[in-house]
């Protein structure tokens, strides 16, 4: 239903197969193979949990599950955007060859990512259960949040695809903001500890509201109030208008720079 929305419902097969060889190509010569992506968010939270933990002290009932949930979200969308940014690019030569909607390639990317991030989740289940938190029937509202972050994933994932073809330099910065933008999340820190006109910066941060949606239901047993379902929707509806109507006016000029 999501693809046939998205418009690539008649490219059911070529989607398919763009995701099965970005996944196959991660993963390509690895030991360890798709096992990376239970272990490498658990690794993650291990280093951070020790250091912030035992450091900063930070008070958080199930710090696990507190900073693995974060580690989770912000690191599906930073992946799936990376990686749909030099899509258009590295597709060149398919795109000049053979006709196919531009925006299958980007959507591809996130798909793929998405994989890694369903292996993310059973780690953070794990966790959940290791420390003896409750699965409540709350935690279907999680699916709510996950397509939302999924739409401003795949938004922010047009826009930049859209750019890199006509700016090469757009990875570099968008490495700087993304290392900005970790650290104006509360991933490993609570949002109590920043001073007021941070708190009022990071309200306009879509993944402090993602993240936070899910932290409610999970570390709350509850769900969220209105106000941040309405938010993970305004976000999500934003970023995918503002990325197709980028991608929509430029996808034409695409092959001129390729």
């Amino acid at each position: 239903m999501l693809m046939k929305l998205l418009g690539v419902g008649n490219y059911g097969f070529l989607l398919s197969q763009l995701v099965e060889r970005d996944f196959k190509n991660k993963y390509r010569r690895s030991a360890l193979g798709v096992l990376w992506s239970l272990f490498n968010p658990l690794l993650i939270m291990s280093v951070q949990f020790m250091v912030f933990s035992t450091i900063f002290r930070f008070d958080i009932p199930n710090y696990a599950v507190y900073l693995l949930s974060g580690i989770v979200m912000f690191n599906y969308m930073s992946e799936a955007t990376s990686q749909s940014m030099t899509c258009i690019i590295q597709n060149s030569s398919l795109i000049n060859k053979v006709y196919v909607p531009k925006y299958i390639y980007p959507f591809s990317r996130v798909l793929s990512s998405g994989v890694n991030f369903l292996f993310s989740l059973l780690a953070l289940y794990i966790v959940i259960i290791f420390s003896g938190m409750d699965i409540t029937y709350h935690h279907v509202a999680l699916l709510y949040g996950f397509v939302c972050m999924f739409l401003f994933t795949y938004g922010v994932s047009l826009f930049l695809a859209s750019v890199m073809v006509f700016f090469r330099d757009t990875q570099f910065l968008y490495g700087v903001i993304l290392t900005v933008w970790t650290y104006l999340t509360p991933i490993f820190y609570p949002e109590s500890i920043l001073p007021s006109y941070i708190t009022s910066v990071i309200e306009f941060n879509p993944m402090y509201h993602f993240i936070r949606f899910v932290r409610v239901i999970i570390l709350n047993n509850g769900f969220p109030d209105p106000r941040a379902w309405l938010l993970c929707a305004v976000f999500s509806g934003i970023s995918l208008l503002i990325g197709a109507f980028v991608f929509r006016k430029t996808q034409n000029k695409f092959i001129h720079y390729l």
